[in-house]
């Protein structure tokens, strides 16, 4: 490739002299092709100006803007194959148990502002979550099932891209190997439980987190989208997907 790049540099240059020759041959003005040149040559910058600052960056902003909205939506199918019903799971967990539920309505209105303090409170959020053997059986039978569907997903080169939903996703893969080396969850002891407890709260903070910015994305982009959404918010005890 180089080789090929050096010889149609050379080719261009000998076909530009030749040019400048034949010009001198028929018209005989050396001045002329002098100040000809000069010019030409001091347009070259402005043209990589153009080229470079201008040009290339609209062409990155239009690349960017395609890779965005492939990668939305490898992430909202991970969403509607596996993450909603990983949440639902695991907040039927901590509901049945002493914790208080995780409560985060989205408004319909919200501005940019409010999707981000409220993926702050998420990052903030405390509190170990309890899992119980029923709720990891049923966690572990979804994820089993999906798994195929979450290696598709690991092959996707847009995922390059989207360092945070990689880390997302390698965290349910550790959750769903996990829990596949676990047989019978109601022998477990405490502490394996404990432990699982926290694979469990590794990959759910992400999940919620990253759930809550593909929510500001499809109320720009796709309102309809978002209007559904946040009707049936898995984060909101209170959602509905009935109109009314």
């Amino acid at each position: 490739m180089k080789r090929w790049y050096l010889l149609l540099a050379f080719f261009l240059l000998a076909l530009s002299i030749v040019t400048y020759v034949i010009d001198y041959l028929i018209f005989g003005d050396l001045n002329h092709i002098v100040l000809t040149a000069t010019g030409e040559l001091a347009f070259v910058f402005i043209e990589v100006l153009l080229v470079t600052l201008v040009i290339e960056e609209v062409i990155r902003r239009r690349e960017l803007a395609s890779k965005l909205g492939k990668l939305n939506m490898v992430i909202g199918a991970f969403y509607s194959e596996v993450g909603l019903t990983i949440i639902r799971s695991i907040n039927k967990m901590q509901c049945e148990s002493d914790i208080i539920c995780i409560q985060f309505q989205i408004g319909k209105d919200w501005t940019h502002e409010d999707f981000i303090a409220t993926v702050q409170k998420l990052k903030e959020r405390h509190g170990e979550i309890k899992v119980d053997p029923v709720g990891l059986k049923g966690l572990k039978q979804h994820l089993v099932q999906r798994r195929d569907f979450l290696l598709r997903l690991m092959e996707n080169p847009n995922l390059l891209e989207h360092e945070r939903f990689t880390e997302l996703l390698l965290a349910v893969f550790h959750l769903v190997d996990e829990l596949i080396l676990r047989q019978d969850f109601e022998t477990l002891p405490a502490t394996d439980l404990a432990h699982l407890g926290g694979d469990v709260q590794r990959a759910y903070n992400q999940i919620i987190v990253e759930w809550v910015i593909y929510l500001e994305y499809l109320q720009k982009s796709y309102p309809y989208l978002f209007s559904l959404a946040i009707r049936d918010n898995p984060l909101d005890q209170t959602a509905n997907p009935i109109v009314t």
